[in-house]
């Protein structure tokens, strides 16, 4: 199946828009079938994997913004595969096992986007595609904060904003400093993360990025 990848990342997005127009009583096996179908869709792409293969496999590469290096650009390897399978699942399971009535259907709709956001980092090659989606995953989350949370959700909701955004943009700024030395190096910008695995960097620069990356992901990986 050609664009597999795409097919997996925005299907969940486009039903999640259909889903707006879909009955609130019909809404939640509306949610649990398109949930069933991306994870079938992830199972597929587990049976047509290449084991013997260690490089990105399903690879899609369309150029976005040449000059700087920029590309739509996903893949999977055996690693990422697997916890693609692992998201689609849990966002089965969590449709499912879903106990909430209030405004269900916004919840259906809700965690269709963030299942988008979800397989769309584990397949992104692209530094900055990963980093779009990682962010857009912020939308879905604070909403969800907002609508279904305790007394505090609007208190917990702007500190899981400010949190999370400067987390992001230490990160992000990592990102650039990579692609910077990558331009220094070879003359070309890219953000490809095939292009940057060439890279032997300087001790101190490994530790400073660990940290830049460490800070961005330790803050958002509990939600």
């Amino acid at each position: 199946m050609d664009n597999i990848l795409s097919i997996l990342v925005f299907f969940p997005a486009i039903a999640g828009l259909l889903g707006f127009v879909v009955d609130k009583d019909s809404a939640r096996a509306y949610g649990i079938s398109v949930a069933a179908i991306e994870f079938i869709l992830s199972l597929w792409l587990w049976f047509s994997f290449d084991a013997s293969n260690a490089g990105m496999q399903f690879v899609e590469l369309i150029p976005l913004i040449p000059d700087f290096g920029i590309a739509y650009y996903v893949g999977v390897d055996g690693i990422s595969l697997f916890i693609i399978i692992m998201a689609t699942l849990m966002t089965l399971i969590g449709m499912m096992s879903m106990s909430i009535t209030k405004d269900i259907k916004n919840m259906i709709i809700t965690l269709l986007f963030l299942e988008m956001t979800m397989v769309g980092v584990f397949v992104a090659l692209d530094a900055i595609i990963f980093y779009v989606f990682w962010e857009l995953s912020l939308v879905p989350m604070l909403y969800i904060i907002g609508a279904w949370g305790g007394p505090l959700r609007v208190y917990a909701a702007v500190k899981f904003f400010l949190y999370t955004f400067t987390g992001s943009l230490i990160m992000l700024v990592g990102m650039l400093f990579v692609a910077y030395i990558y331009h220094n190096l070879t003359g070309v910008w890219s953000f490809a993360l095939t292009d940057w695995y060439t890279l032997v960097l300087p001790v101190d620069y490994q530790l400073w990025l660990f940290a830049a990356f460490f800070v961005g992901f330790a803050i958002k990986v509990p939600m």
